[in-house]
């Protein structure tokens, strides 16, 4: 390879600094052509909201989507509220920021993906502390951190974060998603609200490693997604022992887009093959009220009285759910 003594390397590496600056106008440039191309508008910062908007959020990557359905759910409401979504974050572009931030915005919450132990504050939050240093009239900026280790972010928590900025003094280094009882960061969640688009149906299936429930299932969401015209979601949560160990499958399907990068906490149908779980696990925490509920089992009608947990025959009753059981 190559080797640059101290005489000159220092001055080598600052001469590319005119190839970086350039590198956002490029971006933006080819965002602009993908656009056409594609339909979808693309910039290295993009605007979802209302343009009065007086509270915002700016992050980056899938929480963007919860995001959106948070700002559609609360501007529905009267809140004026929006979010700016990170596309090109090095070379990170004040220009490009500022092009797309509304004039009336107050405080920001930055939300990072990532911890950065000892630091002041996460990259991106930093970032966006050091566009407006020296501004005037700048707004109230706080940082917060969310999906460490792929932890489930729902759209309680972005509520979470605007109602943290409605505060006077807003909590910074905060955490959504979990509960911190040692050292305080986390802001609380409120009520699980279903945000999917109206006609979504949310099918959760309880499964046993290697009994063919996640195989069937990504089975039935390709011929849901390919042979008619609805979207179609899926994944699937495992632990690491696989063969054996708990699966979860987590099925939606509708008219219109979906836009829910997380795990379904409000379900249409709930299905269960391993009739061992109805002890174990709280299998129908979330089944909406008239509901479906499938037990795999060897159990014949008249033995279900016995063999259920009275707290599984209660939320059948108090939920009017359909329950169903299958050999």
């Amino acid at each position: 390879g190559t080797n640059q003594n101290p005489d000159i390397f220092f001055q080598c590496r600052e001469s590319g600094n005119n190839y970086f600056a350039a590198v956002p106008d490029i971006v933006a440039e080819y965002m602009k052509k993908i656009g056409e191309l594609t339909g979808r508008e693309y910039k290295p910062f993009n605007y979802y909201g209302p343009p009065d908007a007086e509270n915002i959020i700016v992050a980056m990557g899938s929480v963007c989507d919860t995001a959106e359905t948070v700002v559609d759910y609360l501007v529905n409401k009267g809140e004026k509220v929006g979010l700016i979504k990170v596309h090109l974050y090095r070379p990170f572009s004040a220009k490009y920021f500022f092009e797309v931030l509304p004039k009336s915005v107050k405080k920001i919450a930055v939300l990072d993906r990532v911890k950065t132990a000892g630091a002041p504050g996460e990259p991106l939050y930093m970032d966006v502390l050091s566009m407006f240093y020296g501004a005037e009239n700048k707004p109230l900026i706080v940082g917060g951190r969310y999906g460490l280790g792929s932890k489930d972010t729902v759209p309680a928590d972005i509520i979470a974060v605007f109602d943290n900025l409605k505060q006077d003094q807003p909590k910074t280094g905060f955490t959504i998603s979990i509960i911190d009882d040692v050292t305080h960061t986390s802001l609380p969640r409120g009520e699980n609200i279903d945000m999917t688009p109206e006609g979504t149906i949310q099918c959760k299936f309880w499964g046993l490693g290697s009994d063919g429930t996640v195989g069937a299932n990504k089975q039935a969401v390709e011929i849901i997604g390919d042979k008619t015209d609805m979207a179609a979601q899926a994944y699937f949560a495992y632990d690491s022992k696989k063969s054996g160990g708990l699966t979860m499958s987590h099925l939606r399907f509708g008219k219109k887009a979906i836009k829910a990068p997380y795990l379904i906490t409000t379900a249409d149908f709930i299905s269960c093959s391993n009739p061992a779980y109805v002890h174990k696990y709280d299998l129908l925490a979330g089944l909406k009220e008239g509901g479906t509920f499938l037990l795999n089992c060897v159990w014949k009608p008249e033995e279900l009285e016995e063999k259920l947990p009275a707290s599984l025959k209660k939320y059948i009753a108090d939920h009017k759910i359909d329950f169903y059981i299958i050999d």
